[in-house]
Order: C-alpha cells, then sequence, then structure tokens
C-alpha cells in the first residue's frame, strides 16, 4: 500500500526530483502546497511556468535573461570579459558589485570522466567573441577543482597567441568549493588578488 494518495506522492516525486531535497523535505513541500491558499499555491504554479517561458540564454555569453541579449552585456565594459562555468557563477559575482566586465558562461566544464570535452561547452563562441577584437583580459573563474582547473588550463592555451591577458582568480577560494557558495569577502579577495596564467 503507498502511504500518500496519488496527488501527493506525485507532488513529493516531483519536489525530489530537485537538487538537494530528499524524500523527507519532499513531503514538508508537498505538505505545505496542500495548506497554502489556492492563490498561492496557483502563483507559486505560475511563478515556475513564467521562469520556463521567459527566461532563455543571452545569444552573446549565455547568462539568463529575458532579452536576446542580457543587460551586462548590452551596457558594461566589453574589454574584460569572467569566464564561468554556470549562470549561478556570475549571480555570485554580480552580488559583489565589484566586477565591471561581462561574462561568458561556459554551461559546464571540461570533465574526460563524464564525458565532457571541449566542444560540449561554449569554448568556440569564447573565442569567437575574443577574435572580433577589443578584449584586454580575460579572468578565467571556473571553480578551484581539477576539472575547473583543467578547463582554465586549456582556455589559457588557446588565448595566449591570441595576445589578450588571461588572468585566473586567486587560491583565496579553498580548493574543491563552488563559487556560488563562496563568502562574499573571499570571493572579492580572490578577485581582486587574481593571477595571470
Amino acid at each position: 500500500m503507498d502511504i500518500f494518495i496519488e496527488p501527493i506522492g506525485k507532488l513529493v516525486n516531483e519536489f525530489s526530483k530537485l537538487p538537494g531535497v530528499g524524500k523527507k523535505t519532499a513531503q514538508r513541500y508537498a505538505y505545505k502546497i496542500i495548506d497554502m491558499p489556492e492563490s498561492e499555491a496557483r502563483a507559486f504554479a505560475d511563478a515556475i511556468l513564467g521562469v520556463k517561458r521567459k527566461v532563455k540564454y543571452c545569444k552573446i555569453c549565455g547568462n539568463f535573461t529575458e532579452e536576446d541579449t542580457c543587460a551586462v552585456c548590452r551596457t558594461r565594459d566589453k574589454s574584460v570579459v569572467c569566464v564561468v562555468k554556470e549562470p549561478k557563477d556570475v549571480a555570485a559575482i554580480e552580488k559583489l558589485r565589484e566586477f565591471k566586465g561581462v561574462y561568458h558562461v561556459l554551461h559546464g566544464v571540461i570533465d574526460p570522466l563524464s564525458g565532457v570535452g571541449p566542444n560540449d561547452i561554449r569554448i568556440r563562441e569564447l573565442l569567437a567573441r575574443l577574435q572580433e577584437g577589443g578584449v584586454k583580459e580575460v579572468i578565467v573563474a571556473t571553480n578551484p577543482d581539477v576539472s575547473g582547473d583543467a578547463t582554465a588550463m586549456y582556455i589559457a592555451k588557446l588565448i595566449k597567441p591570441l595576445d589578450i591577458k588571461v588572468t585566473r582568480l586567486s587560491r583565496g577560494i579553498p580548493v574543491g568549493s563552488e563559487i556560488e557558495y563562496t563568502d562574499d569577502v573571499t570571493l572579492a579577495r580572490a578577485f581582486v588578488e587574481r593571477n595571470q596564467i
């Protein structure tokens, strides 16, 4: 016998698909939805559908946007490009209000063990941007782990012949951690103390 009636079971199952949400947390979320007034539940569902319908990737940098081109790409200094793994890394850096350049989101890192090679992430698009000219520095802000370091070294090797300065965030960020979870002071220091690679 199932412990949930079908509608609750379906909702618990859907919540448990979210990263970091186990069965118990999924159950708590489902019960919360049941206890919500219908207007709040509808607003929650509308927010999910709105994100799916309206949010897309910027055609230049690959970050989240509602337009074809994001506000950062339209308004910021294009001579400095910060390369990150995922859009959530852009959000972590933007929270600092220190970086005045633009971004390039790879949507992954090189990870041979997972079958992800250079052609599986947005490296070609980065090189195309750089060949348009005007870029003086590329900051590689991938996570300080094996895959992030391998990606940084690969990108640096490709960019050096273009006579563009390539830097890596300082090691103020602990090895094995993820940029989105790094505290603001450490992340800001890593930007200030970045090193050329």
